[in-house]
Order: structure tokens, then C-alpha cells, then sequence
């Protein structure tokens, strides 16, 4: 490897880590309520990592960098993705969809019904998707891909009792979209440093 690839790849490494600093801190900020500003700029600094590695190729990242951008990149896809995925499902559902302290959804038997008579739909959704995340990002940075299948088929199967009611179907399909996209785009940039 000549000198000036070295440079360039900590440099891209650099670059890189720096995002997903950011992204890590507007996530921390937004964990309790999300709002739409921090995710936006969140989401936009995970593009342009994602855009800086693919224009620039970076060739035999030094490990250490490998290292850092490696964990900088699952806490990042696995805490960032909970404000972001909160976000897009109140966006989503125009926030009429009252959600739990463990992520769970709380539905009404009938319109005007007292909030009492609620019920609780989906419980541990925050875990579940922290899961979800976490294992979505490894299995693309080991370059398992393959396992998004089985997470998604784990997650549809254990779910599946609840999605009789239609709020619980929509949030089910947004969350995990969302959940993925995010843990997708992060895992691909991992991937991408590693193997260029």
C-alpha cells in the first residue's frame, strides 16, 4: 500500500468517525422525545458517510481505524436507530398511536373508550429493535447478509398473535422498515471501510 492510500483511508476513516460521532450525540439528545430536526441532520450525516465511502474507496483501512469505525458504527445503528425509528412511526401515524414505556402500543377497544380499558399491545418493542439493530449490523459487517432473513422471520413469527389490530400492523411494518433502513445504511458503510 503507498503512503497516500494509508493517508487517504485514515483520513476517509477520519471523516467517518467524526459522523458518526455526531450521529451518536443527536441521538443521545433525541432518545426521550425524538423530534424531526436532530433526526433529519442524524440521517443526513449517515448519507454522507455512506456517500463519502462510496465516492472515495478508501484501500486497506489500518486496523485500528477498522476498529473504531467498527464500533463507532453498531452503537450508532443500534442507539440511533430508536429515535429515528420513534420518529418516522409518529410521523407515520400522526401521533394517534399512544406507545408504552417498553416500546409497547396501547389500544382502545372502541373510540371514547376510557383510557383504563387500553390495551397493550406489542410490549418490548425498544428491546426488540435494539436487538434487531444490533444483529442486522453485525451480520452485514461480517458480510452475512443472509441473516436479515432470519431476523425479520423471528421477529414476524413471535409478533404475529398481535398484528390482528391494524394499528398494531402498521406500526409493526413501519418500525421494522425504518429499524433496517437505518441499521442497513449504517452496516453497509462498516462493510464498505472494511473490505475496499
Amino acid at each position: 500500500m503507498s503512503p497516500v492510500d494509508e493517508y487517504v483511508s485514515i483520513v476517509v476513516a477520519a471523516i467517518i468517525a467524526l459522523m458518526l460521532c455526531a450521529v451518536l450525540v443527536l441521538s443521545f439528545v433525541s432518545l426521550r422525545r425524538p423530534t424531526t430536526p436532530p433526526m433529519a441532520v442524524a440521517g443526513g450525516l449517515v448519507a454522507a458517510a455512506l456517500v463519502t465511502i462510496v465516492v472515495v474507496r478508501p484501500t486497506h483501512m489500518p486496523i485500528a481505524a477498522a476498529i473504531s469505525l467498527t464500533v463507532l458504527g453498531i452503537a450508532a445503528a443500534t442507539i440511533g436507530g430508536n429515535p429515528f425509528t420513534r420518529r418516522a412511526l409518529d410521523i407515520a401515524t400522526g401521533k394517534r398511536v399512544r406507545e408504552t414505556e417498553d416500546g409497547g402500543i396501547l389500544i382502545m377497544a372502541a373510540h371514547g373508550t376510557d383510557p383504563d380499558q387500553a390495551q397493550t399491545l406489542m410490549r418490548g418493542g425498544t428491546v426488540i429493535g435494539y436487538l434487531e439493530r444490533v444483529a442486522m449490523v453485525i451480520a452485514i459487517t461480517v458480510g452475512f447478509p443472509e441473516a436479515i432473513a432470519a431476523i425479520i422471520a423471528v421477529k414476524g413469527i413471535g409478533r404475529f398473535p398481535e398484528l390482528a389490530e391494524s394499528e398494531a400492523r402498521e406500526r409493526f411494518i413501519i418500525g421494522t422498515v425504518a429499524s433496517m433502513l437505518w441499521a442497513g445504511v449504517i452496516g453497509a458503510i462498516i462493510r464498505l471501510a472494511l473490505v475496499w
